[in-house]
Order: structure tokens, then sequence, then C-alpha cells
């Protein structure tokens, strides 16, 4: 037995990996924790925070890039539930759950509307579900966005989705974290295949803006860089990339544009940086 003098001390990783749910490996970042980081969360860990604490060298302000996806995505639910009066919403990459989540503001406008969360990240599941435990209009599903029919086919999609109706199909900053090899397009184009006519698909995206601003550009590569140094993913597209992902539908004003721009309210808080022409999003309708 190691005498006590002799015992090695436990690490900050050692501990973390002691309280993380099983299966979770506490040493490699995850996209949903360093998200969660970002916003503020207490459901990351030191992998997690190391990989942002780079990317904030390079983009110092990418907190305030995640709090703008983040109100992003409560004012095109807002618009879903109440101009558009969407009652499905099916939220790929939903990652951990934090204030605002989609069910939350959704209920706020129409009460009983249904959401399912899809994730592949296990302590996703594990806090997705104790949250959704006694919530019997939405729940939280694993399945991995590269194969869309796993997602379209699955019994707790289909039993609380009616593919029959309007759905809003929600792909808020996941799509970058697809290689070009995983056919990002195409696998947004087969999800959209199955939603009917009334649709909605809504999408947030980081965005390299090429030439139009040449330093923000040289900014996206490095943080792209970091990314796939460390996550083994991540692509900064173009605009004209992004917009073919809604190719056959028609744009909700005001189109593709940086997230703050897209219908701001008065109590937003994301404060424009570096950052702000790197993260665009838009939303459109699938047309009868």
């Amino acid at each position: 037995m190691q005498s006590p003098i002799n015992a090695k001390e436990p690490t900050v990783s050692d501990r973390e990996q002691e309280r993380a749910p099983l299966g979770i490996d506490t040493n490699k970042p995850s996209v949903a924790r360093v998200y969660d980081f970002m916003l503020g969360g207490k459901d990351n860990f030191e992998a997690d925070r190391q990989m942002a604490r780079l990317a904030f060298k390079v983009a110092p302000d990418a907190p305030e890039a995640a709090r703008a996806n983040r109100e992003f995505l409560a004012r095109v639910v807002r618009y879903l539930a109440g101009e558009a009066g969407i009652r499905q919403f099916l939220d790929i990459g939903s990652g951990l759950p934090t204030q605002g989540n989609v069910h939350e503001i959704a209920h706020t406008v129409a009460p009983g509307a249904h959401v399912v969360y899809v994730d592949h990240d296990p302590i996703v599941l594990v806090h997705g579900r104790a949250l959704l435990a006694v919530d019997d209009t939405t729940t939280v599903v694993e399945a991995d966005l590269k194969d869309p029919e796993a997602i379209l086919g699955h019994p707790d999609v289909t039993r609380l989705i009616d593919f029959t109706k309007p759905v809003a199909l929600l792909m808020f900053a996941i799509l970058h974290h697809l290689a070009d090899h995983e056919d990002p397009g195409g696998v947004t184009a087969r999800l959209v295949e199955r939603l009917p006519p009334g649709s909605y698909l809504a999408v947030s995206h980081f965005h390299n803006p090429g030439e139009a601003h040449p330093e923000v550009s040289r900014q996206a590569y490095a943080v792209e860089k970091i990314f796939n140094e460390t996550l083994g993913t991540g692509r900064w597209r173009t605009r004209e990339e992004i917009l073919a992902y809604f190719d056959g539908l028609e744009l909700v004003e005001p189109g593709l544009v940086p997230l703050p721009e897209w219908r701001p309210e008065a109590e937003d808080r994301a404060e424009p940086g570096i950052t702000y022409h790197t993260f665009v999003g838009a939303v459109a309708r699938k047309p009868r």
C-alpha cells in the first residue's frame, strides 16, 4: 500500500473524473461543455476550460458570441411559437440545459408545445433527462446528426413529433461542427425533406466573411484551427455555403445576418465585438 507521504496528490482532472457521470471522459473537451463554460455554466471540466481559454486568446469576446447565439435562439423560438404558430420543435445538437431552454421559451407562448432535444454527448443526456423527468411534452434522445434517418425514426421522436403537421427544425451552432466530407448540406436536406410544407428551418453557423472583413477572416481561421486541433471539428463557412442549407426554402426577413441583427429585442445583452461577423443565422419556411 502506498504511504500517505508518497501518495500522489489528486489532480483537478482526477477529482473531476471521480464526480463525472459514468462514461464521461473529462480529459477530452466536448463542444457542449465548452459552450456551457462560455455561457458561465458549471457543467464543464478542466479540458473544456483549457480549450475555451485557447479560443479566448484569439477571440476574447467569444463568450459574447455564445450569448448572442442564446439570445438568437430565444427570439427565433418566440417567433416560431407565436407569429408562425408552430407547436412542434426538433432541436438537434441541443447542448447542455441552461437558462431559457427551447421548451421553456415555447411554453411561455404556446403551453403544451412538443419539443424533442437531440444530442450525442452523454453528459447532455444525463442532465437533459433529469430536467425533463416530469414533462410529458418534451424529451431528449441520443442520436447523431450524421445519421438523420436514425433521428427521424427514433421512437421518442415519432411519439412527440407528428410529421404530417408543421415542425420547426432547429440547428443552432451544430452544422459548423461537420466537416465537408460529412456532407452537412446533404444531412440538412435529408432532414428538411421529411418536413411537411409550412415547417421551418432555423440555423446559426460560424461564418468566415472573407475579403469583406479581412481581420475578422484571419481570426476565423485561427479559431477554426484551435477547434480542429482540440475538438477535431469545426469549419467557418462562407455566406454562400451557409445560404445553401436553405435551398428551396423561403427566408424569413431579415434573411441571413449576424445573430444580433435577426429581429433584435430591447432586452438583448450580447455586446458586439470582433466575433460579430463570424456568427450568423437565419430562419426559412418550407413552402406549401
